[in-house]
């Protein structure tokens, strides 16, 4: 499928698939619903703790880089293990104006992202730990092992077997108990497989231009 390159309404760029009239990112801005979704509403529940976070859709990496960018200040240890089945092309990766976008001197790190072998852990700096796995989401087989999911996978609309209950039990058996998975849909079959697959789940206010969100927990 063809990838074309385009700027979200912060000035952020995102990958727009024609084919499926879907985006990897909002086109309200891409960096802005990253933070809201995934740093705002997820990883600052961890303060000051180390973590490990699994993303179920690495894609342009911009998520990865966002952590990195809140947690290296802060000294604050994480292990980040990101899914993808389909890797972005370099030659698309590239195109990313993540770093400038978001004023940070972390070119050959998001270079990195990108350049660095699959199902090998690198350390991107002192306290920030990336492994890249290239697995479809229904082959995930990790147990009771992350506090924090981030859950950013294809729309419903385009692919909604990715949010099945099957899935999210899947998401359920990796975390840790407590563990915490956040996602910027709240469609309510979502919900439903969610709390089928034993979440305790709540509805959050969305990232601008989508009224909710969804953050679920895992209570054993």
């Amino acid at each position: 499928m063809e990838q074309k390159v385009v700027i979200t309404n912060d000035g952020s760029t995102s990958i727009y698939i024609e084919e499926w009239n879907e985006s990897y990112h909002s086109k309200h801005g891409a960096i802005q619903e990253a933070y809201h979704v995934f740093i705002k509403s997820g990883l600052s529940l961890f303060k000051g703790e180390s973590v490990s976070i699994l993303e179920i859709g690495f894609g342009t990496g911009l998520n990865a880089l966002i952590t990195l960018k809140e947690t290296l200040n802060l000294e604050q240890n994480i292990d980040y293990v990101g899914v993808e089945a389909y890797p972005v092309s370099e030659v698309v990766v590239k195109q990313m104006n993540y770093v400038s976008e978001l004023n940070a001197d972390l070119t050959s790190e998001f270079n990195c992202f990108h350049s660095m072998d699959w199902e090998k852990k690198e350390a991107i700096s002192p306290t920030f730990f990336l492994t890249k796995v290239k697995r479809k989401f229904q082959d995930i087989d990790f147990i009771n092992q992350f506090d924090l999911i981030y859950f950013d996978a294809f729309g419903f609309r385009v692919q909604p077997e990715l949010w099945s209950t099957e899935i999210f039990t899947l998401m359920y058996q990796a975390l840790k108990n407590d563990g915490v998975l956040v996602t910027y849909a709240c469609r309510t079959s979502i919900k439903n497989a969610m709390k089928e697959s034993g979440f305790i789940v709540e509805k959050l206010p969305g990232a601008p231009g989508k009224r909710e969100m969804l953050r679920a927990v895992k209570k054993l």
